[in-house]
């Protein structure tokens, strides 16, 4: 179950409490998504992801697959009220009542303030924020009904520094931080736990090497692998965070913490 075009190692399971349990991961075709189906199924969750790409989600379930894991991939936009319950309701069909949510879909567009159109910020808020809404409006209702379930956010870094461009994306990545601890707060008395993981700079072009890795900027003078990003997600699931709720997590090599260098732009 390995990926190592994009750094994706097989990793052994660490969590036998997610034996079994049901994992649905929005933007699972490639990047940190696919890194994160994969660490879930080699964690042996049952996993449905979905993406606009068929294609790459296809990529992604056969990885699975030959590591004789259990998936599920369905093509979605998630922002979509119609897709969202048809999602859901395939994987009811086929895994039983979702346990953990892993929400990481995002429109990758960092278009300057002058270029960011109403079209553009209205889809990046209806993949980031109205997803994550429409998301939880079908999964948490069997969560509380069993007394628990996890969810887990993707953020970003760029939800507490800002750079020239990507003015929707900013906006986006600080609304789903706001709705983590909004969403803690309120299903905490129901055995719910919900909390974010907040990335820097991650690698997913290309195979990683040390070269292809190194960064000046960043404190351990290198990006990150969506297999690291994806080991966070898999504590944050798992029972060994069951104290855990309302957090965003940064895993970002330092970044959160430095004052960029000079003429250096992260």
């Amino acid at each position: 179950m390995a990926d190592t075009s994009n750094g994706l190692a097989e990793k052994p399971a660490c969590y036998p409490d997610l034996q079994g349990r049901v994992a649905v991961v929005t933007g699972g075709g490639t990047g940190i998504g696919r890194g994160i189906a994969l660490r879930l199924a080699a964690e042996g969750m049952k996993v449905a992801i979905c993406g606009r790409r068929p294609d790459r989600l296809a990529g992604t379930a056969a990885l699975i697959t030959a590591g004789g894991g259990e998936v599920i991939a369905e093509p979605a936009d998630v922002g979509q009220p119609d897709a969202v319950r048809r999602l859901v309701a395939r994987v009811a069909e086929g895994f039983g009542t979702v346990d953990a949510l892993v929400h990481n879909a995002m429109l990758m567009n960092f278009a300057p303030f002058e270029r960011c159109t109403l079209e553009l910020w209205e889809e990046s808020f209806a993949t980031g924020c109205r997803a994550a809404y429409l998301l939880a409006e079908q999964v948490v209702p069997g969560m509380r009904q069993r007394g628990r379930g996890s969810i887990v956010f993707i953020s970003s870094v760029l939800a507490q520094r800002s750079r020239p461009g990507g003015i929707s994306y900013h906006a986006v990545k600080g609304a789903q931080e706001a709705m983590t601890r909004h969403m803690a707060v309120t299903w905490g008395a129901d055995g719910l736990r919900v909390n974010a993981v907040a990335p820097g700079l991650i690698y997913t072009r290309g195979e990683v090497t040390p070269a292809s890795l190194a960064h000046d900027a960043i404190p351990l003078r290198r990006a990150g692998t969506p297999a690291e990003i994806a080991a966070v997600v898999a504590f944050l699931l798992s029972d060994q965070s069951s104290y855990i709720t309302g957090q965003v997590l940064r895993a970002d090599g330092g970044t959160s913490v430095q004052l960029a260098p000079p003429g250096i732009r992260l």
